[in-house]
């Protein structure tokens, strides 16, 4: 169980891998919330639709007291639009891309190429000068990951209750790797549907409904790396908490050695991400020439607030093997992020 809470950790820390490189990003100013975005968004969405799947393998609940161990592995693909971004000058204020690039790599490109960027800020005060200064966007990090995809591991229980109920949790407790700290919380619950339609018992034909709810929090702590990046980070940390809901209608064909489920269903998930501490900020100073007169510092406190969210429709299918009380499964799930789950798992009825 140890070795799996620490593959959760470590699938996190991959996908906010380059949480460290985002300081640089702050030099954008008041553009740096969105260009954060659109870099980010990917993964964000992406692990939103993994942690949404998983939650069954059959319609067919389990009998009073009996329960589950699941363990599974979830992968979002990532769409081929959603690995860059186009830049467009007009929705920033103050940047430009010096070698005429019109688009950057999201953080789920298999690029991991840095694009420069300038920053040229005009003085408020109305005084003529600029505080100018250029930064490198991060490139991608699939390169890093078996396949570019956003994963999520899962370990899970289920216990079956009266009423043919059966309810589901999936717990990590506080769990740090390196400068990663994170936790995990879910539960689900699915109720039999086959005893209201009529169906005999003998019927291998299962139906049910699920609904399920999935907490985790990440905190990642930023350290000041790279003296001449122009950004000098006091306390900093990167903090991300996500919510995700699933309701799904769960149909199921249970055989003694194969199990053929599918089910039809609807996300809805939110991630908030936060920079917070504080961010000293070196900018040359220039005059309306161009020619450098100076240099200024700025600092800012908990610069980034970010929200990300996804809806959409579900459709899984997918196939399980029964050997006694051990099972293996595999299935595909079409939705926005289409997301392929396999697993094992060891049933009690």
């Amino acid at each position: 169980m140890k070795k799996i809470i620490t593959l959760f950790i470590c699938a996190v820390s991959f996908q906010i891998a380059k949480a460290q490189d985002l300081e640089t990003i702050l030099l954008a100013a008041d553009d740096a919330s969105l260009l954060s975005q659109n870099y980010l968004n990917p993964a964000m969405e992406g692990l939103m639709y993994s942690m949404n799947g998983g939650w069954a393998t059959t319609a067919k609940v389990h009998k009073t007291f009996g329960f589950d161990l699941t363990i599974g592995a979830n992968a979002s693909l990532v769409p081929e639009e959603a690995k860059a971004f186009a830049f467009v000058p007009g929705d920033y204020t103050y940047l430009s891309l010096p070698n005429g690039e019109n688009e950057l790599q999201t953080i789920m490109s298999e690029d991991d190429s840095e694009v420069l960027v300038d920053v040229r800020i005009p003085d408020e005060n109305g005084s003529g000068t600029y505080k100018v200064v250029s930064f490198t966007m991060p490139g991608g990090i699939t390169e890093d990951l078996p396949v570019n995809a956003v994963p999520a591991p899962t370990v899970q229980v289920g216990f079956g209750l009266p009423f043919k109920t059966d309810i589901k949790a999936r717990f990590v407790p506080t769990q740090s790797y390196d400068d990663v700290e994170a936790k995990l919380l879910g539960f689900g619950l699915q109720h039999d549907l086959t005893q209201y339609l009529g169906i005999v018992d003998t019927s291998p034909l299962s139906v049910s409904l699920l609904g399920a709810f999935t907490n985790m929090s990440v905190v990642y702590a930023m350290s000041d790396e790279d003296a001449t990046d122009n950004v000098e980070v006091v306390d900093g940390e990167a903090e991300f908490k996500m919510n995700t809901w699933t309701v799904q209608a769960l149909a199921s064909l249970d055989f003694k050695l194969l199990t053929l489920y599918g089910s039809l269903g609807y996300n809805s998930g939110t991630t908030t991400t936060k920079m917070k501490g504080d961010y000293i900020l070196t900018y040359d100073v220039e005059d309306s020439n161009g020619n450098q007169i100076g240099t200024v510092d700025e600092q800012i406190s908990d610069p980034i607030n970010l929200e990300f969210e996804t809806t959409g429709m579900r459709a899984t299918l997918g196939a399980r093997i029964n050997l006694s009380i051990f099972k293996i499964f595999a299935d595909y799930t079409f939705q926005d992020y289409n997301t392929a789950t396999v697993g094992i798992a060891f049933s009690v009825r």
